[in-house]
């Protein structure tokens, strides 16, 4: 029987299988169900399939562990489904195959580098959430290049996604008049809750890590170094022993195939060049530690090495100066000495916001905007802020940056808005956004609707008695 064959190839790949061997297994399912006659104790046998092609959209397949996923990821969330969650799931999945169908039909195409971008401005959101890039590796139990790697087919898909949304809502547009038309007659609570948002500007000071302290370092990255040239030991043992990167640490400092955009600047530099399995490479700096990397493998454009990092410590002392620094420096800004914006300009560590005058920039998986919500904000930040007063410049404190370095910091709240109701003349841009959003989705339904008559659809046939919100997929 082809299809408990299968199960025991994705047994044998384990459940936590790669995309490719996923892909592979795609492929085979696809195969047994195309090319073999099945009982429907063949088909329905749960206890020896362990995963299978479910719904076919177009050239795009669903697999049951697609919609499981998406059950285990709503749960999570506290989302609730419209109707049968046996049925609302996959079809939510398919209309997005959908989209991704017609996407390659248009050549929508998707960069490597909007594809690296949008993975971090997730690992990003998800640093500031959890706290530090340590306590994020620690509990998804990977490192970020690991994370980066297993992100990067889907996050090309979610963008070709919407890219091909984008495109077919490109003409929609709403006038002042249309705005006003749709809230006039609508009741208090019908219109757009707006909560309390904050603009911040920081200045940040990275406590400097002091010689003798990047020479242990370095000498002992020179030990484990000589170490391996004489036989005395494998490099990735070492890397299991001392390497501080807890991701990688566990399976020997080793990084999967990886493109050169998914790697530190630096980093790649220096693991391109290797040519030698045997030989380890010069100590290489990055922004978060100084490593060391040994060559595995190359393989077109990717690249397969270890790697051993050691980060440098930042003493209290440091740290305590650093402060003092910025609290003068708030002193002196409080006194019109100068701007807070000069400051932030040319006095700032923080890459991220001194070209912007020191203003935070909330980027998440919608946009990127200069306001927060104080849940949105770092912790340290938002306990910092909340009580403040516009205009005004807090004490130094300390946090861990999204590159998971501890750094000080002085804060200036720039605005806040008070949660209210939505006004036209307050709130014009917020009102007009949600009826284009209302026109758009109208427009998009429609699509949908129509496209479903012309797309090859094909579902198991348990899918056939659901109520579904789109007609057609039943053909």
């Amino acid at each position: 029987m082809i299809l408990a064959t299968v199960a025991v190839l994705t047994i044998a790949m384990g459940i936590n299988a790669t995309g490719s061997q996923m892909k592979m297994t795609r492929a085979i399912l696809c195969t047994a169900q195309d090319d073999s006659v099945k009982t429907k104790a063949d088909i329905y046998n749960e206890a020896n399939v362990i995963d299978e092609v479910i719904w076919v959209v177009g050239d795009e397949a669903i697999l049951k562990s697609d919609v499981e996923a998406m059950r285990l990821q709503a749960e999570a969330e506290g989302i609730r489904w419209n109707g049968d969650p046996d049925c609302s799931i996959p079809e939510q999945i398919a209309v997005q195959k959908l989209f991704l169908h017609q996407a390659a039909i248009d050549s929508i195409e998707v960069t490597e580098g909007e594809i690296a971008q949008a993975v971090e401005q997730q690992i990003n959101y998800w640093i500031q959430l959890i706290g530090s890039r340590e306590k994020l590796e620690e509990y998804r139990k990977k490192s970020l290049l690991q994370m980066r790697q297993e992100m990067h087919d889907d996050f090309r898909d979610r963008q070709m996604i919407e890219k091909m949304k984008e495109k077919l809502v490109e003409d929609i547009t709403v006038s002042p008049a249309d705005v006003r038309n749709y809230f006039k007659n609508l009741p208090e609570d019908s219109i757009p809750f707006v909560p309390t948002e904050v603009e911040v500007q920081i200045i940040t000071l990275t406590p400097k890590v002091a010689a003798e302290e990047i020479n242990r370092v370095k000498d002992e990255l020179r030990q484990y170094t000589e170490r391996v040239t004489r036989g005395e030991t494998s490099f990735a043992t070492l890397a299991r022993l001392y390497s501080e990167d807890p991701g990688t640490a566990r399976q020997g400092g080793e990084l999967d195939y990886t493109g050169r955009g998914m790697l530190d600047p630096a980093f790649a530099n220096v693991a391109f060049n290797l040519t030698d399995p045997k030989k380890i490479s010069k100590i290489v700096e990055t922004e978060f530690g100084y490593h060391i990397i040994q060559l595995i493998d190359k393989r077109g454009d990717k690249i397969k090495c270890r790697h051993i990092l050691l980060k440098p410590k930042v003493t209290d002392e440091a740290i305590e100066q650093s402060k003092a620094r910025l609290d003068s420096i708030a002193d002196d800004i409080r006194n019109n000495k100068f701007s807070f914006n000069e400051a932030a300009s040319y006095i700032s560590d923080d890459k991220d916001t001194r070209n912007n005058h020191g203003l935070m920039a909330n980027v998440s998986e919608t946009g990127r905007t200069s306001k927060f919500r104080m849940q949105d904000l770092p912790t340290e930040v938002a306990r910092v802020v909340d009580t403040m007063k516009v205009g005004e410049i807090s004490k130094s404190f300390q946090m861990v940056n999204s590159k998971g370095k501890t750094v000080c910091v002085i804060a200036l709240l720039k605005s806040r808005v008070d949660e209210h109701r939505a006004t036209i003349t307050e709130d014009f841009q917020t009102m007009k956004n949600v009826v284009l959003a209302k026109r758009r989705e109208s427009f998009v339904k429609e699509w949908v609707q129509k496209k479903l008559k012309d797309v090859y659809v094909r579902m198991n046939d348990r899918y056939r008695d659901c109520s579904f919100e789109y007609e057609g997929w039943i053909k």
